[in-house]
């Protein structure tokens, strides 16, 4: 192993989160239980966030950003755990309050470990990240209400170009439901198209002050803008349907009422990846590993190699990255 590496440091900067690339020795890291080396981590929205500083994310500084990790251990304390079995850690606090995967090794807690499935490379892992891992949370929260069948009936993603939204309609798409896709940008319909979407519209359609229940149409739908496009949902989604939240991309409000819910049995059901327990996490990356396309997942992955993360930040702040974006640490 090196005696040094290159990580991406948060730190204070004049009162501000600031962040940079830094020298690191494995003396630096958590005294954790495992060390992993880390083949590739990802950009999330958190990710441009922290690496700009136009969030503070970190609430312990210094820190090494990066809330994904995927590669292999290297050395272990814990019996669970042995050098050579390859590892993915989604979560747990990385890059807020632990230490997280934009470095070339990390120590990290024996819980935080989720094994790697053979169907998956350490780079397809990353393609597919927090946020594809948290749309299969959400896809299985919808099953396991009860409200999503092979029907006919439609289920609505939203944000649909995006991370989350991109492995969500292709995980829909797979297990055999009509996928509607809200976007904002007509560059993405024929990506959208290929990733199993049925129909695509225009997510301007959900962003305005609708009534509190309008015409019934969802069977189901997987949200991560929030706001005024979350309130739309619910008031259209069918009597006994559901609807999972996992993010915040327009608004944190919530500006609806109950009617959706006491008059249509309608659920508003919350999807947290961060801190979600290992039993969930394992069955989501199992349906990732059975129903995730390879071909579609590469369509939806760009790579690139650490040193390109301050630019690729500020891309996506911006609204600029289609789909999913791997960094590879080693490059």
């Amino acid at each position: 192993m090196a005696e040094t590496f290159t990580a991406f440091v948060i730190e204070d900067v004049d009162g501000k989160p600031r962040g940079g690339f830094r020298q690191l020795s494995l003396g630096d890291l958590p005294d954790h239980e495992v060390l992993v080396e880390v083949a590739c981590s990802t950009l999330n929205y958190k990710d441009g966030l922290a690496v700009s500083g136009k969030g503070r994310i970190a609430r312990k500084l210094p820190m090494v950003a990066g809330i994904d990790l995927a590669g292999t251990v290297v050395e272990s304390r814990s019996p669970a755990w042995k050098a050579g079995d390859r590892v993915v850690v989604n979560g747990w606090g990385l890059s807020e309050t632990q230490w997280g995967g934009y470095g070339r090794y990390q120590r990290v807690k024996t819980d935080w470990l989720t094994r790697l499935p053979d169907a998956f490379t350490p780079q397809q892992a990353m393609a597919i990240g927090t946020a594809g891992y948290t749309a299969a949370l959400c896809v299985d929260a919808l099953e396991d209400w009860g409200s999503v069948a092979n029907d006919g009936k439609e289920v609505l993603v939203t944000g649909a170009a995006g991370g989350v939204g991109s492995v969500a309609v292709a995980l829909l798409s797979r297990a055999g439901y009509p996928v509607i896709a809200a976007t904002g940008r007509p560059e993405t319909h024929d990506y959208l198209r290929n990733l199993g979407a049925t129909a695509i519209i225009d997510r301007d359609s959900l962003a305005e002050a609708g009534q509190p229940l309008q015409k019934e149409r969802w069977a189901g739908a997987v949200d991560v803008v929030g706001g005024r496009t979350l309130a739309n949902v619910l008031a259209q989604t069918v009597y006994g349907g559901a609807v999972t939240a996992c993010g915040l991309a327009g608004s944190t409000d919530l500006p609806g009422t109950v009617f959706p819910h006491i008059l249509r049995s309608v659920a508003l059901i919350g999807v947290d990846s961060v801190m979600a327990p290992p039993t969930k996490r394992e069955r989501a990356w199992a349906r990732l590993a059975r129903d995730l396309d390879k071909d579609r997942l590469a369509a939806m992955t760009e790579t690139a190699p650490m040193s390109k993360l301050p630019e690729l930040a500020e891309r996506i702040l911006a609204g600029q990255i289609r789909g999913r974006v791997v960094i590879d640490i080693t490059a």
